[in-house]
């Protein structure tokens, strides 16, 4: 370079570049005062003179600036792409609650927000419980609860969310949970579901899926709300969600379950939804019906509904069942 710049961008741009002069020779003459063009050894002719410095430093400043524009951006991506990797059944009902949260498709709904992103946190999600904290932090004046809010974020920066911590208030108590997330959604309203609202709130792609699901369960003699409801439940409608269980597909169906009804292609929608519907079809002929024990079973296995005699005492498991069926309109209160 033509000028050594060895103090920070902001000194140089405060004309505080050292003095950069030639090697001693006979001639004292300082070319940089001067103005005298200099030879440097690629033969090439540079001033260092102060018309120069300016566009000097203003280049360099802007390359850091866009350097740091870059870092922000990537350690943005990082932290989305941390907090959505989740399994489907989890980022499903990231965005449902998420959906209730703000009103997207469907009515806004607090109590529905909430009771979605508990069950988001009860399957290790600190984001649900990030986002129950910062909806009694800094929601509407009725659902705002400092103390509360203060335990779901300590809850969520236990779990590893690094923006909790930054809305925990350290001037605020932390109130007591007894039981993480026991009824609180109640406190807000009744959480129903408006499952055409919902999914007409979806991407193209997603109501394509939604439509396919109404056109062939009817063939399988599903009824197509309860089927729907699994599928949102599942992967909300994503017809490339795999599991950690290795489940794939639209309807989750995980490669036993695959080979049993016929399913050769899991990515392909419609073997997957197809799939998905003779299962259902399945377990109604194998539970009388019973839509409850049904959903229970899709979760958990038609082998724990047996050993436990009804839905099983998996908190994961009660969850899908109430969720699966509030979102079908079949039944609006949890499992017993």
């Amino acid at each position: 370079m033509a000028c050594a710049v060895s103090h920070s961008v902001v000194g140089a741009c405060n004309n505080s570049f050292p003095s950069f002069r030639r090697k001693p020779e006979s001639r004292k003459t300082n070319e940089l005062d001067t103005g005298t063009p200099r030879v440097l050894p690629s033969g090439r002719f540079r001033r260092c003179d102060k018309l120069l410095e300016v566009p000097l430093c203003l280049s360099i400043i802007s390359r850091l600036i866009l350097t740091l524009l870059l870092l922000v951006f990537l350690s943005g991506s990082r932290a989305q792409a941390q907090t959505y990797s989740e399994a489907p059944r989890v980022a499903a009902v990231l965005a449902q609650g998420l959906a209730a949260e703000l009103g997207i498709g469907i009515r806004v709904n607090p109590g529905l927000a909430i009771e979605l992103y508990c069950d988001a946190g009860t399957m290790g999600s600190s984001e649900g419980f990030f986002r129950i904290g910062r909806l009694l932090s800094t929601g509407s004046p009725r659902l705002r609860n400092p103390r509360l809010a203060n335990a779901y974020l300590a809850l969520a920066a236990r779990l590893g969310h690094r923006q909790a911590s930054m809305l925990h208030n350290p001037l605020v108590e932390n109130a007591r949970i007894d039981e993480v997330c026991n009824k609180l959604y109640a406190q807000f309203g009744e959480p129903e579901f408006d499952l055409e609202g919902y999914i007409a709130g979806l991407t193209p792609a997603k109501r394509n899926l939604a439509a396919l699901i109404r056109k062939k369960a009817p063939q399988y003699g599903v009824d197509v709300r309860m089927a729907l409801a699994i599928a949102l439940a599942e992967s909300n409608l994503d017809a490339s969600a795999v599991s950690p269980k290795n489940a794939q597909g639209v309807m989750q169906l995980i490669p036993d379950t695959q080979e049993r009804f016929g399913v050769l292609k899991p990515f392909d929608p419609e073997q997957n939804i197809k799939g998905g519907l003779a299962y259902l079809k399945w377990l109604q002929n194998r539970f009388s019906g019973n839509l409850k024990l049904v959903a229970a079973a899709y979760n958990a296995g038609e082998g724990n509904v047996d050993r436990y005699g009804g839905v099983p005492p998996f908190p994961e498991t009660q969850q899908y069942v109430r969720r699966v069926l509030n979102f079908s309109g079949m039944v609006q209160l949890s499992p017993d």
